[in-house]
């Protein structure tokens, strides 16, 4: 098994006690390497033939000067002629490489998480509308469009297309907790109780289908932000005791200072 990186920051950084943690501390779902890797070998040439058109080809772009290619959804608006003749003749291309259309959109989702990999941001976005393009219910065409605006700093948007992928996979905690983390990091750059109370439910909703340390921590994140530190020790202590490795010192500290542990366990 190979892991998936999803490059969501597992640690927020408006606050001051997010600010100690890692800056690219990632969450990750373990992954099949095997179908991927293959791909890559069966379908390179035509990974490389649109890495070619890229080179030499804006995608249309807009008024702000992006290519509609590495926009959310191609930007969601209208396509041109010419746009439609290039998804015409991509379609064709996957539909000859390719068993089916999902097992395409697979493959460019897989490249598109490669890209974030590599700081390659708007080459991934393009990789991910593929996907979507290719299947428009396969979760990772928005997840990783998601992660895209995340690392952007476009935080409405990284939430409207996590918000989408759940849409479609609303058992996939690891993309509920990513779209609470943006959620959180969205609520302490623009105070709004409904996000506040959203991101609470994506997290609840991800420990009663998997109980995990990292959700539980993020709940108890939550009520900091609450300034209700009794609950926030009780989520803090319900991460520890499922992963002691992956707690936040950081935000160990700040609740520390605002109050001391009921249980003792940290002073």
């Amino acid at each position: 098994m190979s892991v998936r990186i999803s490059l969501i920051q597992c640690t927020l950084v408006a606050l001051p006690f997010f600010a100690a943690a890692q800056t690219k501390q990632f969450i990750t779902s373990a992954r099949s390497g095997d179908a991927v890797r293959q791909s890559k070998s069966t379908h390179e040439n035509l990974e490389e033939a649109i890495q070619s058109v890229e080179s030499t080809n804006a995608g249309g772009s807009i008024d702000t000067g992006e290519s509609v290619n590495t926009l959310p959804l191609f930007g969601e608006r209208p396509k041109t002629a010419a746009q439609i003749d290039e998804e015409i003749h991509f379609l064709n291309d996957c539909d000859r490489n390719f068993a089916t259309r999902s097992d395409a959109s697979s493959f460019f989702a897989a490249r598109g998480w490669d890209y974030i990999g590599s700081g390659q941001l708007d080459t991934a976005a393009h990789r991910f509308n593929l996907s979507w393009l290719l299947n428009d219910r396969n979760a990772d065409a928005y997840w990783g469009l998601g992660v895209v605006c995340y690392q952007k700093n476009r935080l409405p948007d990284a939430i409207r297309m996590m918000k989408k992928g759940i849409a479609v996979d609303d058992s996939n905690t690891v993309l509920m907790t990513d779209l609470a983390t943006v959620e959180l990091k969205q609520y302490q750059e623009k105070p709004d109780e409904d996000m506040l109370t959203e991101a609470e439910g994506h997290l609840q909703k991800a420990v009663s289908l998997n109980p995990n340390a990292l959700s539980y921590q993020k709940i108890s994140m939550v009520y900091y932000l609450k300034a209700n530190y009794e609950k926030a020790w009780d989520y803090f202590h319900q991460a520890r005791n499922i992963d002691f490795s992956s707690l936040d010192l950081g935000y160990l500290n700040e609740l520390l200072a605002k109050a001391p542990d009921p249980k003792g366990v940290f002073k």
